[in-house]
């Protein structure tokens, strides 16, 4: 099996259960560090390709990694490469298949449940939601799930994007509350109540996620 891509866009944001997914599933795979490594310039080298969260907005010009991500996803779409895109990942596949990326309002922090058109692939959750933006459905794509009349999950052949963290971990949601705990406590909340979550919801995490990873997998190989 050729290897796929995950990269890594914010050092506060690895693979987490991600990983633990493709190795529980022996799917081989790499990681690339976007601010140490940088990209590589053809995606066709990889069977799937997963984009990861980051505290940068892809509508930024700088780091100039972000443009060259989109670029990247656009031509996986083009090459047929399955993409897997979570929150920033998210956002960037969305714009690579001409979507817009906009302000949340209200933002999305914590546990949250969603609504589900398809929950054979995306569950309600609750799931982990980190993020101060949105995207918008790229044409042609299908809406997945929704929370607050906002895309929460869309879709097009085998490409997936989630805005929330479906790989975040209870303690990895710990460092971000207390990463952003100024951001945090513009909204009206503290680090102690993502904690307080995270002991409530956490532990059904790795499972859920398992699930949609899973799902995915089975559209982005395609039929056997």
């Amino acid at each position: 099996m050729t290897r796929g891509l995950v990269i890594q866009n914010d050092i506060l944001d690895p693979p987490a259960i991600l990983g633990d997914w493709l190795r529980e599933r022996r799917i081989p795979f790499e990681t690339v560090a976007v601010w140490e490594d940088g990209l590589p310039a053809d995606p066709s080298e990889f069977a799937w390709i997963a984009a990861l969260g980051s505290r940068h907005s892809v509508t930024d010009a700088d780091p100039r990694w972000i443009r060259g991500e989109v670029d990247l996803l656009r031509k996986a779409v083009a090459a047929d490469v399955p993409v897997l895109g979570i929150c920033f990942g998210g956002q960037a596949l969305a714009v690579a298949l001409g979507g817009q990326v906009s302000p949340a309002d209200p933002v999305g922090i914590g546990w949250l449940e969603i609504r589900t058109y398809e929950p054979d692939l995306v569950s309600r959750g609750p799931w982990l939601h980190f993020n101060s933006e949105r995207f918008s459905v790229p044409g042609g794509a299908t809406l997945v799930a929704s929370i607050d009349d906002a895309p929460s999950a869309f879709r097009l052949g085998p490409h997936l994007g989630v805005q929330f963290h479906p790989e975040a971990t209870p303690s990895l949601a710990g460092r971000w509350a207390d990463h952003y705990v100024e951001w945090l406590g513009e909204q009206g909340l503290s680090p102690g109540r993502i904690r307080e979550q995270a002991r409530l919801h956490g532990a059904a995490a790795p499972a859920r996620t398992f699930a949609l990873f899973d799902a995915w997998w089975v559209v982005a190989r395609g039929p056997a």
